[in-house]
């Protein structure tokens, strides 16, 4: 009932945007909303939810994972049920900003409370890797089965569908997850201007990657949102270091096995997105693939997300947790380079990049999370889980503005334009490769510092044995 109900929570959160684009045509013509409109409906979504994992996670680990998971799961269904009232585009956006928080509350905890179902590592992995396989089948199938949907239903069923697996996942929790323990949560104050400095920040650097795709490099208004994520950031860590009681408390983050499996998020976080934005360009700008036909291009990376998942908890057997990330981030970084040095040139390179990038972030995204859990004390598993995925969220949204601002900056004219000449299809192909060599490095970067890392945690353990 427990694991029903924690998939059932993961799903919903990775359905939620795959089901909802291959609308977002009907939705512009039948409630007369533009491009930039468009983009807000899905993109809010990502911002409201990574913008407030964090300050959720640190109120669940206080007052209890089960009871704001199972509030999250309330304010989803209402949510849900109020998109067949939804009259206007701003409705819409209202509706998935609320459906954002309602994610912010629930996955964070998904991830805490598999983790504290069982004792033994192996089974926190095997646990974590049905969870997580459950919720990949959204991405996978989401946008095949909302096209069948729209075909005999309103696009409002997209969204409705949230209403009972809210549902099955509330029962799975409410019935096969015991209550939190007093002794299991904290009781220091809430750090309110930390939660507000924090969330601004991660709000910010979610908005500049829109911003860079929406406005282009030339403008101003992204490299503004930029500055201001960093000013926001380096006032939350300032003021997280003087606080008496932080919201994070950065000696956490600095432990050994923490900062490696964030680094290893990061890495994958990266590496996925940003190979799926240039990909997806290339198939359909360069090569000249329909949508349809570029979407069965990037099946490979579907296949293995899902089937990746049965090879997890044998490997983790065979060769630890430590040499698990450390080949499953090896993976994510050959990928990448694999794309950016021969990419450009046949097909078959770009399936190679997809499943070693799909298949090291398969495993690295359950060993990652369960390192990170095992790195915190017992009463903050929660934000230790918020921390996994902002993590994987921040990065991503780094992953598309890199990639994104390297195009702007090599290539001449109108991207979306029709009819290249030799010289721009030149310009965009040198500018793939650039920006997938400039994602190796900084994944390559981000792979060493979590080795690192996870090599001081062991030796630290083997100093405490």
């Amino acid at each position: 009932m427990a694991l029903a109900g924690l998939s059932a929570v993961f799903l919903f959160e990775m359905l939620d945007n795959s089901i909802l684009n291959v609308a977002l045509p009907t939705i512009g013509r039948e409630l007369s909303a533009s491009t930039t409109v468009l983009q807000w409906i899905t993109g809010v979504y990502a911002v409201v939810f990574g913008g407030f994992m964090l300050a959720l996670g640190a109120l669940a680990d206080r007052v209890g994972r089960r009871r704001i998971m199972l509030a999250g799961l309330v304010l989803l269904g209402a949510a849900s049920l109020a998109t067949a009232f939804v009259t206007s585009a701003q409705q819409l956006i209202a509706v998935r900003a609320v459906m954002g928080l309602a994610a912010a509350m629930t996955t964070p905890g998904s991830l805490a409370l598999a983790f504290r179902l069982f004792d033994e590592d192996g089974l926190r992995v095997r646990a974590t890797t049905l969870v997580s396989t459950v919720g990949l089948v959204g991405p996978a199938l989401g946008p095949t089965a909302g096209g069948f949907v729209l075909a005999v239903a309103p696009w409002q069923v997209l969204l409705l569908v949230n209403v009972p697996i809210a549902a099955l996942a509330y029962l799975g929790i409410r019935r096969g997850i015991p209550a939190d323990r007093a002794d299991e949560l904290h009781r220091d104050p809430f750090d309110g201007a930390g939660a507000l400095l924090g969330t601004a920040a991660i709000v910010l650097a979610l908005l500049a990657p829109t911003l860079f795709a929406d406005t282009g490099a030339a403008s101003a208004l992204p490299w503004l949102a930029t500055g201001a994520a960093v000013v926001t950031a380096v006032l939350f860590v300032v003021r997280e270091r003087a606080a008496r009681h932080p919201l994070l408390d950065l000696r956490l983050v600095a432990r050994p096995l923490v900062s490696s499996g964030l680094a290893f998020k990061a890495a994958s976080g990266l590496a996925t997105a940003g190979l799926g934005y240039l990909v997806t360009l290339q198939l359909q700008l360069d090569w000249g693939w329909t949508p349809a036909e570029a979407a069965l291009g990037m099946l490979p990376q579907v296949v293995v997300l899902i089937a990746g998942g049965a090879a997890i908890g044998p490997l983790v057997a065979r060769v630890g947790l430590d040499r698990a990330a450390w080949l499953s981030a090896g993976a994510v970084v050959c990928g990448l380079a694999v794309y950016g040095l021969l990419g450009r040139f046949a097909y078959v390179w770009v399936v190679l990049a997809l499943v070693l990038v799909s298949a090291g972030m398969r495993v690295v995204g359950v060993v990652a999370g369960t390192n990170v859990m095992r790195g915190l004390p017992g009463n903050r598993t929660t934000m230790g889980a918020a921390l996994v995925d902002t993590a994987g969220e921040v990065t991503a949204g780094i992953g598309i503005a890199v990639s994104g601002t390297i195009l702007a900056a090599l290539f001449t004219g109108d991207i979306a334009g029709s009819g290249w000449n030799p010289h721009q299809t030149a310009e965009f192909r040198e500018a793939t490769t650039w920006a997938g060599l400039a994602l190796t490095g900084l994944a390559a970067a981000l792979a060493a510092w979590g080795i690192t890392r996870g090599r001081r945690g062991r030796q630290v353990g083997a100093d405490s044995a």
